[in-house]
């Protein structure tokens, strides 16, 4: 009896599929495409501010409030300081509204192609959800979110296939469910179009969420927001109050404060981006390559004869990293990040050669 129950307490953990993250290779002398980083620097405040910190502050807990970076947030965006909930990494935020909205039992809905990290925290939180196919061009149809759901969430621009939906299209799936809670994840927006978070204005149920990590440069800062309702808001941050109420630290803060003044920096670096993208997109062109309109800061790419593994694996071996996902519908396609122009040249050059001696 005792052998029998021995280990009777593992029955009781919970155990989840984990999100697997890009490779982090400490390597110095790689071409890093795989994890969708900004190839540049912060805004020139952030390292002044960092500098300046002073070591003894370090003592006392943060802000819980985030009070000096949502201010600045609120002033950006034109909105309520109430209407901006900030928390450590766009992920963090996203799992805390997983756990704060979608609680009805009924099944959420978003893409059977999308941020792999969703249905991760469904199984976590034990929310039933459900995926809706994007069509034969990787675009969400609408019509698929008509029906009754706990709760939507879209990524726009999706990843991993970059592709922006218009604000329309967005606002015509908000206004379908009225009765439900609609999340934008919108972490590669600056490098698209419009956002949706006008539409916030006029529709109480709808969470718009961003992050510091792609056009702000700050991934290693871990620094996400989300700016909504402020009825929204409040309930994020009442769970927010009861899970962990000291979410961002002291440095973070003070980082993310300069990181969102230097307007003119941010735009700029947002345009060489996008000019670089341009660029990047004649290149594989010319290498015979296909890719759908990007609206983030990386391209989805497929080759008209060379599997997306096998270019995967000669790329990596010769210290170029780039991402591969080995599932249905995108498994012969590479998701690759705009890096600096060095890297894309380095990029190019490697694969010119492979494909010519292939």
């Amino acid at each position: 009896m005792e052998a029998k129950n021995k280990n009777t307490w593992e029955n009781n953990i919970r155990r989840v599929t984990p999100y697997v993250p890009g490779e982090q290779p400490k390597n110095g002398s790689i071409v890093k495409l795989n994890t969708n980083e900004n190839p540049y620097p912060p805004a020139p405040g952030v390292k002044i501010a960092l500098n300046n910190i002073d070591a003894d502050s370090l003592r006392l807990y943060p802000d819980a409030s985030i009070g000096p970076l949502v201010e600045e947030l609120s002033r950006f965006y034109e909105v309520d300081n109430d209407q901006v909930f900030v928390g450590v990494g766009s992920d963090d935020v996203l799992a805390m509204a997983f756990l704060t909205f979608f609680n009805s039992g009924k099944p959420i809905l978003f893409p059977d192609i999308t941020y792999s990290f969703y249905p991760v925290w469904c199984e976590l939180y034990r929310i039933p959800y459900e995926t809706q196919p994007l069509d034969k061009d990787f675009r969400i149809v609408k019509e698929h979110y008509y029906k009754d759901n706990g709760g939507i969430i879209i990524a726009n621009p999706n990843a991993p296939t970059s592709i922006y939906e218009d604000t329309s299209d967005i606002e015509d799936i908000v206004s379908h469910n009225p009765n439900s809670i609609v999340i934008i994840d919108e972490a590669y927006i600056d490098f698209a179009k419009e956002s949706a978070l006008p539409l916030t204005s006029r529709y109480e149920n709808l969470v718009i969420v961003q992050t510091f990590s792609k056009s702000r440069s700050m991934a290693g800062m871990r620094i996400g927001y989300a700016i909504g309702s402020k009825k929204l808001i409040k309930a994020l941050n009442d769970v927010k109050y009861s899970f962990n109420s000291y979410t961002l630290n002291h440095t973070a803060i003070i980082a993310g404060v300069e990181g969102v003044k230097d307007k003119e920096y941010f735009n700029e670096k947002i345009q060489d981006i996008i000019e670089l993208r341009k660029y990047s997109e004649k290149a594989f062109k010319r290498l015979g390559f296909t890719y759908p309109m990007s609206g983030a800061n990386f391209l989805f790419v497929t080759h008209e004869f060379i599997p997306a593994k096998e270019l995967y694996e000669v790329l990596r071996n010769n210290n170029i990293y780039v991402r591969y996902f080995d599932l249905p519908r995108i498994n012969n396609y590479l998701r690759i990040t705009i890096g600096t122009k060095q890297q894309m040249d380095r990029l190019f050059e490697f694969l010119e050669t492979y494909i010519n001696d292939r």
